[in-house]
């Protein structure tokens, strides 16, 4: 039973702002039932959920607190940026923050970014995808749950433009090796049994992670993640796999 005499904490209140940055339940159709047989018939371009479509798209799987998100669209307003994020009290945090600042190229979206690369993204049509301290799900039992796997890597070759990037920072030496072992076949130039046959090879060039706009001095992203862990002393492993064009 409550104390009369204490108010109870109510808990904090998130607008998402459904439909200007949010992407709200009409802005994007259901699948169809032909999902499985017409992979393509569950498409729709995400481009088209922001004022100026035109603009270069990029994409952000597991956004957090929303601190890139906001950061760099502010300082990119030449390019769009989508945030995915699964967690729901991420999702409504971050898009709240984007909603407070009238962010007019950013938007978000509640979904597996994973099953919206497969089954929604069209192909081509991606300038980056960022993919920041990701959950590094550290159980073997978990490990199917982990962003970057064969499947992930085919899914986001087909999305990204040619000359498309996607960048990749964590500070999980475990999950690091792990994503080694996929990069590793993924940028040679014979073909491992992982790799669609219709993905030529190398699908991807590895190249050295530079900063992002936003960052400060000494950060290579400047999301909240990573200062917590560059105060605990944490190492950090990144790249960048760019599809040739």
């Amino acid at each position: 039973m409550n104390d009369p005499g204490v108010t109870p904490a109510t808990p904090p209140k998130f607008d998402d702002a459904p439909g200007v940055i949010g992407i709200a339940p009409g802005e994007l159709p259901p699948l169809p039932d032909s999902i499985l047989t017409e992979p393509e018939s569950g498409r729709h371009d995400p481009r088209i959920w922001f004022r100026d479509p035109s603009l270069p798209f990029e994409l952000e799987i597991g956004c957090g607190k929303g601190t890139f998100i906001l950061e760099e669209s502010r300082a990119r307003p030449d390019a769009n940026f989508l945030g995915i994020e699964w967690e729901h009290e991420y999702y409504s945090y971050s898009a709240d923050r984007l909603r407070r600042v009238s962010a007019p190229n950013a938007r978000m979206l509640r979904a597996d970014a994973t099953e919206f690369l497969r089954w929604r993204c069209p192909s081509a049509i991606v300038r980056v995808i960022h993919l920041y301290f990701s959950d590094p799900w550290p159980k073997s039992r978990h490990h199917k749950n982990r962003v970057v796997q064969d499947r992930f890597l085919a899914d986001a070759w087909r999305v990204l433009l040619p000359g498309g990037e996607l960048r990749i920072v964590t500070d999980h030496s475990e999950y690091w090796a792990w994503m080694e072992e996929r990069f590793a076949r993924w940028t040679a130039p014979e073909r491992a049994p992982e790799i669609p046959v219709l993905i030529p090879t190398p699908a991807f060039e590895r190249m050295a992670y530079q900063k992002t706009t936003a960052a400060g001095e000494g950060e290579l992203v400047g999301t909240n993640f990573e200062r917590k862990y560059r105060r605990e002393g944490r190492p950090f492993h990144s790249c960048v796999l760019r599809k040739p064009g």
